[in-house]
């Protein structure tokens, strides 16, 4: 998903909530800070008093609610790639089956695919995402 597209998909403000917000907190930084924190903000496309609360309640990991959301999104669609490709494996296993031979290019695909998968397990089961 490009940024443009992760962007025009989520609010760079967060939402608005019954009765408004009540509680303003001002804090000052350095210009090396500052420009650090534009900088971060602008990559992931919320204002900078969303991102300093995002971070300061996060579940440590110092990633933004958009930042989780973006993460799932583009582990699910790796996920639906993957099970195209179980699809089609399904359809070479029929072929292989019916008597016709298995190249090296179909082994070398089935390698990769096996080493994709094994680092997505690696990843999720190291509690990067879901947290």
């Amino acid at each position: 998903m490009t940024d443009n597209t992760r962007t025009a998909q989520s609010r760079r403000r967060r939402a608005n909530v019954t009765g408004g917000r009540i509680a303003e907190h001002r804090v000052k930084v350095s210009a090396e800070e500052e420009l650090a924190l534009v900088k971060r903000s602008k990559e992931v496309g919320v204002t900078v008093a969303r991102l300093l609360v995002e971070a300061a309640l996060s579940d440590g990991d110092g990633k933004t609610a958009v930042q989780r959301r973006d993460e799932l999104t583009e582990l699910f669609h790796i996920r639906r790639l993957l099970a195209s490709v179980s699809n089609n494996v399904n359809q070479i296993a029929r072929a292989v089956n019916a008597g016709h031979g298995v190249d090296g290019e179909l082994k070398h695909t089935l390698a990769a695919v096996d080493r994709i998968c094994g680092s997505l397990d690696a990843y999720m089961n190291d509690g990067v995402v879901g947290r």
